[in-house]
């Protein structure tokens, strides 16, 4: 025992003095290494110049540097100062920022930002259409009867978008916040690589902060602002502010809504309204006005209260069988649908389906032969004048297209063949073997043509009864007024169809069609007073109006300006001819016009033209004048037609434009044999002069097709990939046609249509800029990106961030009922600013299905991050072009759900394939 004490004490002894020797040996005394640091923090610190500049340009610089004072502000001094008062981390923290943005500014200097702005840009939105409009095509097939949660159309969305990409899908970054936060972490930190010194970047402390700066205090907040539906309805509305909300455009929104939310929100305000009206004390004049605004209120929810009962019913009908089977119908002649763009069309793919298209091309063809033998006569007997002759070469080509004509229409060989008279036909050959061709060489063929679509029950009398009919009349906005009323526009017939009438129309609204001659209508002008609108000064006339039938009578006020009158006048006289002769309507009056005596005059005048117009004789003399009469004495606001201006440039205009249309028709809608030997008859002349030969080529024969075939789907590629060579350098062209073809589903028209609408573009384009819109285009993309913009956009940023200088606070979520209301006002500017020109060439419903399309796109928070991250995207491949990013961004989003479906998908389908090799 004794021994192991001693043992155990020898053994202390040493090692309490080996660990004395190794403490003096490998250690600094303590004594001396404390006091040595506290003497260091007690120096002063050292002071850091920080360079403020940054861009190079003072005016970006100044509010770039309020950014980061008020970003280190606000995301890190106040929780900091509460850990150290040591200034030099947070200099670290700003030098490290400018570094990266002095990197970023002069990357960005070194970039020709044109392709981006005038191609990748439009590029990626088309795109973004196409894969939602492919989506909500995907629902529609689903199940027609029930219709898809906005969840399914998400789904839907990114499930078209991976088999359109193929190798990427955005999925989890715009649905999942936590991934979303990781993304853009991961985006932050490679730029920092890319922006930031060495040395800067290996600090992982001062990394990681700037990178939750840029991550969480920057980007996330800017991304969430830009894709809330709300702030972009708002923002749409700001944008077109000053235009003026039109009645009819509202009510068709109301008509057309499928969303309850808007509805209820709608009727729940115009409650709110009527309780104040009625709430008030009035007396005079003022009680009629706020009886016609209580009126109107009432007639808002009564349709409301309609639409959501039927929505929630599931009782809504396909008004295209309803309208197909309700029997009154509205009648256009064949002749004027073969002169009508929009009309011509529904008629060609009913011709296409019955087998009788050869007829129809053949008659178009005949038209176009007929306008272009017409001009190069023309032209070579004006040059015969000067004293040049090219007779032979001009005839010689003459002579070609009509050969063509009747080889590919009328000859025995054609396929399909023109059924007409053996004798025509003969004659016909006859006369090419023997004499010139003249312009009217085919006029007794075409006329029993003619003849045969609009006599033979396959054509024009069984079209009458098809849906593509009642498609062909919504599209024309003529499924509520049965009267056709042609002029001499040059764009074709006009269409004079109430402006609410559409596809989509209530159930009432299309039971109310037809007129009924139980129903009795008076009116007459009760008062008379002037208004002052924004500084303009008129009279207003107010239209007293009583209609009476077997069971009911309604009573209402309706207020019209002289203008209003007038241009009334100018529709019915022009539609109704003899009505010129009967009805004079007052003259306009330039000076003193507002006059109390004058106007007493004029409503006397007017309203004995009132009262002759609705005398029961001039009714019945003109059936059709009723509509026209109730469209303006109904109580709305007066959608007026052609001003006298446009009247009158119709004449001269008019003749130049359907040659010029009639030709483009002919020669575009050419099977490709023709087309391709017509092209190849134009290529021969460069014999003739250069002016006549360029002039006939460019605008008669040389037809490059729009679309290139390929191999693949081109519903499933980019949009971009679709345009053809001829295209691609013209960038005003380029765009139009992008965002026509994908706003408007113009893929799914006929080539005809899309044709013609590039050759008017193009047309409109060298008519309004010729080559010099490439310029302005490539002017305007180096002003967006001049130093005064990018200042503006910093300071638009400063200011929305921190305005006065103090970090704006989380605004709150508005109202649903405001929000909704936000959504019916933003779709009712977008309708009330399409201008009709655009109706009369693709259609009123295609319009409306369009501009309705593109607002409900923006109405899903998950889609639009999706679109921001597609800008974002192009923007980083196009500021760092020699950095592979196009393979980054397909690494982060490759933990995709939808995108790993896709994947077993393929793998699946390619099993059986690899099983038989």
């Amino acid at each position: 025992m004794r021994g192991f004490v001693v043992t155990l004490l020898f053994g202390k002894t040493n090692s309490e003095k080996y660990l004395e020797q190794c403490e003096h040996s490998f250690l600094p005394p303590t004594s001396t290494g404390i006091p040595k640091c506290l003497e260091e923090m007690k120096r002063e610190a050292r002071t850091i110049k920080i360079d403020r500049r940054l861009t190079g340009a003072n005016i970006i610089d100044e509010p770039l540097q309020q950014v980061i004072q008020f970003s280190l502000r606000d995301y890190v001094q106040y929780w900091y100062y509460t850990l150290s008062d040591d200034e030099s981390f947070l200099l670290e923290i700003r030098q490290t920022l400018q570094n990266a943005l002095i990197q970023f500014a002069t990357r960005s200097k070194e970039i020709d930002w044109q392709p981006y702005f005038t191609t990748r840009l439009v590029d990626d939105f088309g795109t973004h259409l196409r894969v939602f409009r492919k989506a909500q095509q995907k629902i529609t097939e689903k199940d027609d009867q029930v219709k898809g949660t906005a969840e399914d159309l998400v789904d839907t969305f990114f499930e078209v978008e991976v088999e359109m990409e193929k190798d990427v899908c955005r999925d989890l970054v715009c649905t999942s916040p936590k991934d979303e936060e990781g993304f853009l972490r991961d985006l932050c930190e490679v730029l920092l690589y890319l922006l930031l010194p060495p040395g800067d970047f290996q600090n992982k402390i001062m990394r990681y902060f700037v990178r939750e700066i840029l991550a969480r205090g920057v980007l996330l907040p800017l991304i969430n602002q830009l894709s809330d539906p709300d702030y972009i309805n708002q923002y749409i509305i700001w944008m077109i502010r000053d235009s003026n909300c039109n009645y009819e455009a509202f009510m068709n929104i109301i008509k057309l809504s499928d969303n309850i939310g808007e509805l209820e929100a709608v009727r729940d305000k115009a409650a709110e309204e009527l309780q104040y009206l009625r709430s008030l004390d009035t007396a005079g004049d003022d009680i009629n006005t706020i009886k016609n605004q209580i009126n109107s209120l009432l007639f808002v929810k009564k349709v409301c209260d309609s639409r959501i009962q039927r929505l929630q019913s599931g009782k809504e009908i396909n008004t295209v069988k309803l309208a197909a089977n309700f029997g009154k119908l509205c009648t256009v002649p064949l002749d004027s649908i073969l002169v009508d763009n929009v009309a011509l069309q529904f008629f060609m793919d009913y011709m296409q389906q019955t087998g009788g298209q050869a007829h129809l091309f053949f008659w178009m063809t005949v038209e176009g032969y007929r306008v272009t033998a017409q001009q190069q006569l023309e032209v070579l007997s004006s040059r015969q004048k000067d004293g040049k002759h090219q007779t032979n070469q001009t005839k010689g080509l003459l002579r070609a297209a009509a050969v063509g004509i009747y080889e590919q229409y009328l000859s025995e060989k054609a396929s399909p063949r023109v059924t007409v008279d053996d004798y025509l036909v003969a004659k016909l050959a006859d006369t090419l073997n023997h004499e010139d061709p003249t312009p009217e060489i085919f006029d007794d063929i075409q006329r029993k043509v003619y003849e045969l679509m609009l006599r033979d029950e396959r054509f024009y009398p069984s079209f009458r009864q098809n849906a593509l009919y009642v498609r062909m009349l919504a599209e024309l906005d003529m499924l509520k007024d049965p009267s056709f009323r042609g002029s001499d526009d040059g764009d074709g017939e006009s269409f004079n169809g109430s402006p609410t009438g559409s596809i989509n129309l209530s159930l009432d609204d299309l039971s109310n069609v037809s007129s009924d001659d139980s129903v009795q209508l008076h009116a007459y002008i009760s008062d008379t007073g002037v208004c002052n609108d924004h500084g303009k000064t008129y009279a207003l006339y107010a239209i007293t109006v009583h209609r009476r039938n077997v069971n009911t009578e309604e009573m209402w006020k309706t207020y019209r300006r002289y203008s209003d009158f007038h241009d009334f006048h100018m529709r019915i006289t022009e539609q109704f001819e003899n009505l010129s002769s009967i009805l004079k309507l007052p003259g306009k009056k330039t000076f003193n016009n507002m006059d109390r005596d004058f106007l007493e005059k004029r409503k006397k005048d007017l309203n004995a033209y009132l009262q002759l117009l609705l005398t029961p004789e001039m009714m019945k003399a003109s059936p059709a004048l009723a509509h026209y009469v109730y469209d303006f004495l109904e109580n709305k606001a007066y959608s007026k037609g052609k001003g006298d201006f446009a009247r009158k440039m119709d004449t001269f205009v008019n003749p130049l434009r359907n040659s010029m249309r009639n030709v483009s028709n002919a020669v575009k809608s050419l099977p490709d044999s023709l087309a391709e030997g017509m092209t190849k008859m134009s290529d021969n002349m460069g014999k003739m002069s250069e002016r006549l030969g360029q002039d006939i080529r460019q605008s008669f024969f040389k037809v490059p097709p729009l679309i290139p075939k390929t191999d693949s789907d081109p519903e499933h590629c980019r949009v971009s990939a679709q345009l053809d060579d001829t295209v691609d350098d013209n960038i005003p062209l380029r765009v139009m046609l992008l965002l026509m073809d994908e706003v408007f589903d113009l893929k799914e028209r006929n080539q005809w249509l899309r044709r013609n609408i590039k050759n008017l573009l193009q047309q409109l384009i060298r008519a309004t800029y010729g080559d010099t819109i490439n310029r302005k285009i490539v002017d305007h993309v180096d002003w967006m990106t001049s130093p005064e913009q990018v200042a503006d956009l910093v300071k638009r940023f400063r200011d929305a961030f921190w305005p006065n200088g103090i970090l704006a606070e989380t605004i709150p979520c508005r109202d649903k009922g405001i929000r909704m209301r936000t959504r019916v006002a933003g779709k009712t500017k977008l309708l009330s600013i399409m201008p009709d020109e655009l109706k009369h060439i693709i259609g009123a419903e295609t319009t409306r299905k369009g501009i309705l399309r593109v607002f409900e796109m923006f109405q899903h928070n998950q889609l639009n991050r999706r679109m921001v991250y597609v800008f974002l995207e192009g923007f980083l491949e196009t500021l760092f072009p020699q950095y592979k990013f196009r393979e980054l961004f397909n690494k982060l989003h490759s933990r995709s759900k939808q995108m790993q479906k896709y994947k077993q998908k393929l793998q699946t389908t390619q099993a059986p394939s690899l099983q038989k090799r």
